[in-house]
């Protein structure tokens, strides 16, 4: 898997207004990067978060309203006050921290489309694969047979927590809207479903990534606990999440679209209570580009 080709992504590009302009009152940041502050005062060493709410069984969710951090770019220890951390599932977690494995499941990651079988590749009438239009190095799996590609994911799942992590994130959940009807909201969501029993079954808390017009249907029928979301404020559209998920939200900006001041965004008294500013590419700290804000 090789996350720091395609980093991020939006859910269905959905643009209209859920809940009105932001009110803005006022608030400050901090940040990272040229102003990080020394590495002895890093968490990596820390001890872990303390336990949430309890969702399905025995797992249990993220500290609301915790730190956190979103790394898929590249691990590194994390930035002093991130209590969760958020790394591909090739990576290990983040040690002290509450980890959450991402997995790209409802689309291949860049250069793995071979190791599929070819018969779980979403293909249009002439047999080529369908691709991700914003990402065309990642091919669309056939949720109609979620048996079986259930059967693929749930591997990394089990895997993903023979690591340590304690929850795992599930992208692309809206691929049927990029495939010209060939897929449905239905076939996508009895996938999700197999996946939030798999991740259950191994002990995970299941994070809903984006797709934020699903999100009630995620939650009651698949079994979401929580939710990862990027560019929510940008796009008007984090009480969707938050409306269902609560403070069980954690949200990524990107400065190229989030269209105001962080201090702004951090002021608005419905934003999700974790909520962070970073590159687009998710690079890490050393490299070219890197950044990295908060709210508090």
């Amino acid at each position: 898997m090789t996350p720091a080709a395609t980093p991020t992504r939006r859910s269905g590009w959905v643009a209209a207004a859920l809940a009105g302009i932001l009110l803005l009152t006022g608030c400050g940041t901090a940040a990272t990067g040229d102003d990080a502050p020394p590495s002895d005062n890093n968490p990596e060493s820390a001890p872990a978060a303390s336990p949430a709410t309890a969702a399905s069984g025995d797992v249990t969710l993220p500290p609301a309203g915790a730190g956190f951090d979103y790394q898929l770019g590249g691990a590194y220890p994390p930035p002093a006050g991130a209590t969760i951390v958020v790394r591909d599932r090739a990576a290990p977690p983040a040690a002290g921290t509450y980890g959450i494995c991402y997995l790209n499941a409802f689309q291949t990651q860049p250069g793995e489309a071979s190791t599929w079988p070819s018969d779980l590749l979403l293909t249009d009438a002439s047999g080529q694969p369908i691709v991700d239009p914003g990402w065309p190095d990642e091919t669309i799996v056939d949720s109609r047979q979620s048996d079986r590609v259930a059967a693929v994911v749930t591997p990394w799942i089990q895997g993903c927590a023979d690591a340590g992590y304690r929850a795992v994130e599930f992208d692309n959940l809206d691929t049927y809207t990029r495939t010209d009807g060939a897929l449905t909201r239905d076939d996508n969501l009895r996938l999700a479903r197999l996946l939030v029993t798999a991740a259950h079954g191994a002990g995970l808390a299941a994070a809903q990534k984006n797709a934020a017009e699903d999100a009630p249907l995620l939650r009651a029928q698949a079994g979401f606990d929580f939710a990862v979301t990027e560019e929510c404020a940008a796009y008007d559209e984090c009480a969707a999440y938050t409306d269902v998920y609560g403070s069980h939200v954690l949200a990524i900006e990107y400065p190229d679209t989030l269209g105001a001041p962080l201090s702004e965004v951090c002021a608005s008294l419905d934003r999700p209570a974790s909520l962070i500013l970073r590159d687009r590419k998710l690079v890490t700290p050393e490299a070219s580009g890197y950044r990295y804000e908060t709210c508090r």
